[in-house]
């Protein structure tokens, strides 16, 4: 279970994911060894999975992003996601509840190389339809 201190913890690796346990405790206001004791527990429990580059919006400004919804034939899954998780372009692959059945998160470089991307992804044997939402802007990215 977790409490505040590890809920903190959580928060200031989100913004600064090389923060060192010293200057973690010095903000949180405890003992470096409880800091360690505590990111220790995270870690081994899985709460933290591992420690990851979050790119600036300098590089992102440079790729189209789009969110796709697609549709798709029953039992179909599995065929499926292994041909999308085959294309480089494809971030993300959300199962979810609804009208549709996956929800892709997918970036290119020009809306040329998106297009293409977007012409695999409807070309896959079992896939009845799919809609893109281009993204614009990212207005706020609380995302861990």
């Amino acid at each position: 279970m977790m409490d505040d201190l590890d809920r903190d913890i959580l928060r200031l690796l989100a913004g600064d994911a090389r923060l060192s346990v010293a200057v973690m405790a010095r903000k949180l206001k405890v003992a470096r060894s409880t800091a360690q004791a505590r990111l220790d527990r995270l870690e081994s429990t899985g709460v933290i999975a591992g420690y990851t580059l979050r790119l600036g919006e300098t590089l992102r400004a440079g790729r189209i992003r789009a969110s796709v919804l697609i549709s798709i034939e029953p039992r179909g899954q599995p065929a499926i996601l292994a041909r999308l998780k085959a294309i480089a372009e494809v971030e993300r692959i959300h199962t979810i509840s609804g009208r549709v059945d996956l929800l892709l998160e997918v970036g290119a470089a020009t809306t040329t190389a998106l297009d293409a991307v977007l012409g695999r992804i409807g070309e896959i044997e079992g896939v009845r339809s799919s809609e893109s939402l281009i993204h614009l802007s990212t207005k706020l990215d609380r995302s861990l």
